[in-house]
C-alpha cells in the first residue's frame, strides 16, 4: 500500500484522489474548500464519469498533519500553486516523490523553487475534463493519458515507479525522459482551446466546427507551435491543426478548466496557458499576436471576478 497525498483537490485532484484510493492506497486529500473535504471525509467522493460511477472513501483535510507519504501529488491550479507546494512541506520527507500536475508552463519551476528540485517529478494529464457538480461529487469528461517526467535530478527509476502506481489504479500513465516536450505539446492544445471557449461558452467541440471560432483556435496552436519549434523543443506534432483536431475529437463535450473557472466566476490560469505563449515567442524573436489579443480580452472579462 502506497501512503499518497493530494493537495489541491479540486475538479482533477479529486479523480486522481479517487482513482488512486479506489485501487488500495492510502489516501489523503488536502484543500482548503472545507464542505469539499467534509463531505468526502462524511459520505466518500461520489465519481462518476470515464471510470465508471463508484462511491469512493479516503481521509479528507483543510490543512495537511505531520504525516510522511510516499507520493504527495500537487494538483491545485497554478495561481494556487505556491500556497499549495507550503502546504505540502509537512508531507514531505526523504524518501517521498513530489509530483506537480498542473496546465501551462512555470508551476513545477515554482515548486521546485519552494521545496526543491531532487524529489520533483512533473505531471501532463492530456485528455482530461472534470467538473465538481456538489461538495463530495465529481465528474470526468475523460480519461486519455498522464505522462510524467523527472524536472532534474529524480531518477528515472523512481518516476517509473510512480507510473506504475498511476496505472494500477487504472490510468494509462507514462513515464517520459523529456518532459518539456510533453509540456508543450499540452500547451498547443490548450491555447486552441481555453481562450476561446471562456470567452465565447463553447464547448470544445462546438470551436473546433464553428466557422468563427474555428479559425482563431487553429491559429493559437499554430503559433505556439512555431514558438516550440523556435526554440528547438523536440515535439512530435507535423501539423499542428490536425494534432489539435484530433485532441479535441476525443473530448468534444469538454469545457476547458478557464470556461468552468468563468461559469464559477473565477480568475483563470489564462497568464500560463494562452499568456505563456507571447512571453515564449519574444525570447525568440517571435510574435503570437492571436494568444496575446486573447489573454487581453480574457483580461478585461475577468475584470467582474473576485
Amino acid at each position: 500500500m502506497t501512503r499518497i497525498a493530494v493537495v489541491g483537490c479540486g475538479a482533477m485532484g479529486s479523480v486522481y484522489a479517487g482513482l488512486l484510493a479506489s485501487a488500495g492506497n492510502d489516501v489523503l486529500a488536502v484543500d482548503p474548500w472545507r464542505e469539499h473535504m467534509q463531505a468526502i471525509a462524511e459520505r466518500g467522493l461520489h465519481l462518476t464519469g470515464a471510470s465508471g460511477d463508484r462511491v469512493v472513501r479516503f481521509g479528507a483535510a483543510t490543512e495537511a498533519p505531520k504525516a510522511m507519504m510516499d507520493l504527495v501529488i500537487i494538483a491545485a491550479k497554478a495561481r494556487d500553486v505556491a500556497g499549495a507546494a507550503e502546504t505540502a512541506r509537512a508531507l514531505i520527507g526523504p524518501e517521498t516523490v513530489v509530483l506537480t500536475i498542473q496546465n501551462g508552463l512555470g508551476s513545477a519551476d515554482t515548486v521546485a523553487e519552494i521545496l526543491g528540485a531532487e524529489q520533483l517529478a512533473v505531471g501532463i494529464a492530456g485528455g482530461f475534463g472534470a467538473s465538481v457538480r456538489a461538495p463530495g461529487e465529481v465528474h470526468h469528461n475523460g480519461m486519455e493519458v498522464v505522462r510524467m517526467g523527472a524536472y532534474a535530478g529524480l531518477s528515472p527509476e523512481r518516476v517509473a515507479h510512480v507510473a506504475e502506481i498511476w496505472r494500477n489504479a487504472g490510468f494509462r500513465a507514462e513515464a517520459v525522459a523529456d518532459i518539456v516536450a510533453m509540456q508543450w505539446e499540452k500547451l498547443i492544445c490548450n491555447c486552441a482551446y481555453s481562450a476561446i471557449c471562456a470567452l465565447t461558452g463553447l464547448t470544445i467541440g462546438q470551436v473546433m466546427d464553428d466557422p468563427e471560432a474555428g479559425p482563431i483556435s487553429r491559429a493559437c496552436a499554430r503559433e505556439a507551435w512555431d514558438v516550440a519549434r523556435k526554440r528547438g523543443i523536440a515535439i512530435h506534432v507535423e501539423d499542428p491543426e490536425a494534432f489539435v483536431r484530433a485532441f479535441g475529437s476525443r473530448i468534444p463535450h469538454a469545457k476547458p478548466s478557464l470556461l468552468l473557472d468563468h461559469e464559477a466566476g473565477r480568475r483563470s490560469e489564462i497568464d500560463v496557458i494562452n499568456g505563456a505563449i507571447p512571453r515564449e515567442a519574444a525570447k525568440v524573436g517571435l510574435d503570437a499576436p492571436v494568444n496575446a489579443t486573447l489573454v487581453r480580452l480574457v483580461h478585461i472579462k475577468e475584470r467582474a471576478f473576485n
